[in-house]
C-alpha cells in the first residue's frame, strides 16, 4: 500500500487554488543553504568533503567515498542518485546514494533481501516491515547515536520516543530503532493544509468553459467530464486530453486509485490494513461488502470507462507516464492535492489557468490531521550498514534547516531568495523550475532541476515543520510571500465562487469534511500464515478490480464482483479481516484518546 505519502510520494509547492510545487510526490526538492549563499554551510561546489559542519559531522572522516544502499519503499526511481542533489551529497558528505525501489523492482525485492539478512544501509520501510525486521536483528539501535545529533535529538521526546515505545512487543526496552517519516511539529489534531489530501480537482478554465455546472454527485461529475472532453479534446500542441487516468504501480493491498477516491465519501483504508475501510465514526466495513465504498468507486470507474472517460493507457502505464500527462495538462480529474504542482504556476494563475478544487455536493471527505507522529513509514539503519555514523550524520542533516530547505524548496538564489523582512520568496525560476525541468547551473551539477531532485522521495521531518529562521513552514505554499503572489485571477475567482479562502475552509464550513487524528503506531506484524493469505488476497483483489473497471458490460462487472467475494473466502479472508479489524479498533480508540486529550 502506498502512503501518500507518495506520497510520496509528493510535495511541491505553489498554492492551492493556484500553484503547488511537487516535492514529495515526485521526488524531493532541494534547496539551498541555510543562511543565504548558494550553499552556505556546504562544501564549495565541486569540492569534495573532508569534514562538514552540521552537528554530527564533527570528528567524522569524509575523506573516503561512501556508497549507501537505500532500500526505499517511497522511491519511484531505482539507481544512483545523480543530478544536483547527488552532487550536493557528494560535495558535502562524499556520499553516493544507490536507491533500491520496490515500486520499480517489485515486491519480491523486499522478500529476497530480507531473506538474505541485509535489506540495505539506509531503510525507508513500512511500520509493518519494521515490526518483523527488529526481531530479526536487521535494524540498528539508534538510541545512543541520536543523542549526539544536533537536529534529530530535538524531536526524540515528543515524536520519536512515543512512536518507538509503542512497538512494545518488539522493543520492550523502549529503544529508538526508527524515525517516522514526514513528521510534523504542529499538534496531533491540527490540519494545516489548505486543500485536503484527496478531493476532486479540475482545470478551472475548462470547467468554466462548459458553464461550471453544479456537481451534486458522481453522475454529474461524469457528465461534466464528458462535456469537457468534447470541448477540449487536445492540448494546444495536439496531445490527447483524457478525463481520468489510472496507474497500477502504486497498488498495494488493494487498488490505490480506488482507495483514495473512497476518502471522498468518508472511508479510508488505514495503513497496515488491506481488507477494510474505516470512517470517522469508527465504522469498519470490509472492502468486499456489497455496500462498501470500495465497490462504489469501482462502479464509478466502470461507468466512467463505459462513457469513454478512462484513459486507455491506464492498464499499461506507470506513474512516470501519468506525471508527464499532468505536466502537459492532459488530465481533467485529479484527486491528490500535490498533483496540482505539475501544472499550476503563478503566471498561469494570472491568466485564470490552473487546477483547482471543485467540490461535489454529496461528498463528505475524511482527512487525517498533520502527521505529528509520522505517516506510516520510517527511516532506519540496517544492522549491517557500514559507517552508520555517516548515515546518521546524513539523516541529521536531512532534518536540519539546510537539508529541509534543499529538499522542499530547491536552492537559495535559484529557486528562492530572501525578502527584506528576513523571510523567503520563490524566484521567478523557482515558480516553474519543477514543471519546466529548468536547467541547473553547472556549478550545482547541471542537468534539469526536476531530474536532479532527491529520488529518496521521503523526509524524516516534514515541510510542516517551522523554519527557525523565518518562523514559517518549510512548505513554500504557506510562505506569506507565496500567499500574496497567489492572489491571482485564478485564486480570487475561485474564492469568490465558493465564498471561502481555501478549499479546506469551504469543506469545513459546509460540514463536508471529518478531520481525524493521524494515528501512526505499532499495529502488530502478520504471522507468516496471515502474511501469505494477505498477499494472495491482495493480488486477487487488485487484479479483479482492474478487470471490473474494464469489464465489457455490467453483467461481467457484477459477475467478477460476486466471484471476488467468494474466492477471497477460500484464500483465508476471515483470518486477514480479523487481524485488520483488531488494528482498526486500536486506531479508533487512539483517535478518541487524542481528541479527549486535545
Amino acid at each position: 500500500m502506498k502512503t501518500h505519502i507518495k506520497l510520496g510520494r509528493k510535495s511541491a509547492l505553489l498554492l492551492g487554488t493556484t500553484i503547488l510545487l511537487v516535492t514529495t510526490a515526485l521526488s524531493g526538492c532541494s534547496g539551498n543553504s541555510n543562511n543565504g549563499g548558494a550553499a552556505a554551510g556546504t562544501a564549495e561546489p565541486g569540492t569534495p568533503t573532508e569534514s562538514s559542519d552540521p552537528g554530527t559531522s564533527k570528528g567524522i572522516d569524509h575523506s573516503k567515498p561512501l556508497t549507501i544502499t537505500v532500500f526505499d519503499n517511497a522511491a519511484n526511481y531505482q539507481g544512483e542518485q545523480t543530478g544536483w542533489y547527488g552532487k550536493l551529497l557528494k560535495d558535502k558528505f562524499n556520499i553516493t546514494l544507490n536507491i533500491l525501489a520496490p515500486q520499480v523492482a517489485g515486491d519480491q525485492l523486499y522478500k529476497t533481501r530480507s531473506a538474505s539478512g541485509d535489506l540495505g544501509d539506509l531503510l525507508i520501510i513500512e511500520n509493518s516491515q519494521l515490526e518483523e525486521l527488529i526481531p530479526a536483528g536487521m535494524i540498528m539501535d539508534l538510541t545512543d547515536m541520536i543523542k549526539n545529533t544536533e537536529h534529530l535529538s530535538q524531536y526524540v521526546d515528543n515524536h520519536f520516543k512515543p512512536f518507538n515505545v509503542a512497538f512494545e512487543k518488539q522493543n520492550p526496552d523502549g529503544k529508538i530503532y526508527a524515525l517516522p517519516a514526514f513528521t510534523a511539529d504542529t499538534s496531533p489534531t491540527t490540519f494545516s493544509e489548505e486543500l485536503p489530501y484527496s478531493s476532486p480537482i479540475m482545470p478551472w478554465d475548462y470547467y468554466k468553459g462548459i458553464g461550471a455546472p453544479k456537481l451534486n454527485n458522481l453522475n454529474d461529475l461524469m457528465t461534466a467530464l464528458k462535456d469537457m472532453q468534447a470541448k477540449y479534446p487536445k492540448t494546444p500542441d495536439g496531445k490527447p486530453i483524457v478525463p481520468i487516468t489510472l496507474w497500477k504501480d502504486w497498488d498495494g493491498g488493494s487498488m490505490e486509485n480506488v482507495r483514495w477516491l473512497s476518502n471522498w465519501y468518508g472511508y479510508e483504508q488505514p495503513n497496515g490494513t488491506t481488507t477494510i475501510q474505516l470512517n470517522a465514526k469508527g465504522d469498519i466495513v470490509p472492502i468486499v461488502d456489497d455496500n462498501s465504498m470500495y465497490k462504489k468507486i469501482l462502479q464509478f470507474y466502470y461507468d466512467a470507462n463505459k462513457m469513454g472517460l478512462v484513459d486507455p493507457d491506464s492498464p499499461s502505464q506507470d506513474w512516470n507516464k501519468v506525471s508527464e500527462k499532468l505536466t502537459n495538462k492532459q488530465v481533467l480529474l485529479l484527486w491528490y492535492s500535490w498533483q496540482r504542482g505539475f501544472y499550476n504556476t503563478i503566471e498561469r494563475g494570472n491568466q485564470g489557468d490552473g487546477n483547482v478544487a471543485v467540490p461535489i455536493g454529496d461528498t463528505h471527505l475524511i482527512q487525517n490531521s498533520d502527521a505529528y507522529f509520522g505517516n506510516g513509514r520510517v527511516f532506519a539503519i540496517g544492522s549491517k550498514a557500514k559507517e552508520p555514523e555517516r548515515i546518521m550524520e546524513l539523516m541529521d542533516w536531512m532534518s536540519s534547516p539546510e537539508g529541509l530547505r534543499y529538499y522542499t524548496n530547491g536552492f537559495e538564489g535559484f529557486n528562492y531568495e530572501k525578502t527584506p523582512d528576513g523571510k523567503f520568496k520563490l524566484t521567478e525560476v523557482g515558480q516553474t523550475a519543477f514543471q519546466e525541468n529548468t536547467p541547473v547551473p553547472a556549478e550545482y551539477g547541471g542537468g534539469g532541476y526536476q531530474d536532479g531532485q532527491s529520488k529518496v522521495n521521503s523526509m524524516i521531518m516534514s515541510d510542516f515543520v517551522t523554519d527557525p529562521e523565518t518562523k514559517e513552514f518549510y512548505n513554500s505554499t504557506y510562505w506569506a510571500s507565496t500567499i500574496e503572489a497567489n492572489k491571482t485571477a485564478l485564486t480570487t475567482d475561485w474564492q469568490k465562487t465558493y465564498d471561502a479562502t481555501t478549499p479546506t475552509e469551504y469543506y469545513t464550513k459546509n460540514n463536508m469534511i471529518d478531520i481525524v487524528p493521524n494515528i501512526n503506531t505499532s499495529l502488530g506484524s502478520d504471522s507468516s500464515d496471515v502474511k501469505n493469505k494477505r498477499s494472495q488476497i491482495s493480488d486477487y483483489v487488485k487484479n479483479t478490480s482492474w478487470k471490473m473497471i474494464f469489464a465489457k458490460d455490467q453483467a461481467e462487472f457484477d459477475q467478477l464482483w460476486t466471484k471476488l467475494k467468494s474466492d477471497v473466502e477460500g484464500l483465508g479472508w476471515n483470518d486477514v479481516f480479523a487481524v485488520d479489524k483488531e488494528r482498526a479498533d486500536k486506531i479508533v480508540k487512539m483517535r478518541a484518546d487524542a481528541v479527549a486529550n486535545k
